[in-house]
């Protein structure tokens, strides 16, 4: 999933995708070098829900 705010040249994002059960983020401006965070769906849920409470 790409960011809403992200821009054709990519910018400040990161990208989060669903992989073998498994949410995974890394931020795009550092290519096939960022490292990769993984989360359990449900540790991404709290973090989705609490970044959405912070605005």
């Amino acid at each position: 999933m790409k960011s809403s705010r992200s821009g054709n040249t990519g910018g400040n994002c990161v990208e989060a995708r669903g992989h073998a059960g498994i949410v995974q983020v890394r931020d795009t401006k550092l290519g096939e070098r960022s490292p990769i965070l993984d989360a359990t769906p449900a540790d991404w849920r709290g973090f989705l829900t609490a970044v959405g409470q912070s605005r």
